[in-house]
């Protein structure tokens, strides 16, 4: 197996054992108090947004290196996640050719990490945040909602991406 077919095998096994640790904690915690029609009967992709992928466009074999996007092939479910103060979307793929079948990861940042630091306060998190339960000391400042951009505007500008299959409200979020 070459050096990308290793990468790619270490980021499997990464991924299913973290999707299926984070479904087990999710559906121990959530399933008792919320009615079952809530839960798509899909399975979402981690939707991976820095990685290299071989992909065959226009006949020829291609490496794909997608950094900040993830990848939206016609049909394929993916989440893109807002701020930790603001919504997520899940989406389908248009599997535009002229993206390389690709879309946004998510928000996108406003400002540097630094920038927020400065420019933001353990307050300014806490009133950024009401209603979402998370971290909200100093530790996270450079990840306040205010320091990225508006997910419902990126949203709106890569409709020709994907396709919104359902929005989600923000109700926890977990920062390392």
């Amino acid at each position: 197996m070459g050096s990308l077919g290793w990468i790619a095998w270490a980021a499997l096994r990464y991924d299913f054992g973290a999707t299926r640790a984070g479904r087990a904690a999710a559906s121990a915690m959530w399933r008792p108090s919320v009615p079952p029609q809530t839960f798509l009967k899909v399975q979402v992709s981690c939707s991976h947004h820095n990685y290299v992928a071989e992909e065959c466009y226009d006949d020829m074999d291609l490496l794909v290196t997608r950094k900040g996007a993830i990848r939206a092939g016609s049909g394929e479910y993916g989440i893109i996640p807002g701020s930790m103060g603001t919504g997520s979307y899940i989406v389908k793929g248009l599997g535009n050719p002229a993206s390389f079948q690709s879309a946004s990861h998510g928000a996108g940042r406003r400002m540097s990490r630094n920038a927020a630091r400065k420019r933001f306060s353990a307050q300014d998190l806490m009133e950024q945040t009401r209603g979402v339960e998370c971290r909200k000391d100093s530790g996270v400042i450079d990840e306040i909602p205010g320091a990225y951009k508006p997910i419902e505007k990126v949203m709106e500008q890569q409709r020709d991406l994907v396709e919104v299959v359902a929005q989600l409200k923000q109700v926890v979020c977990v920062k390392g």
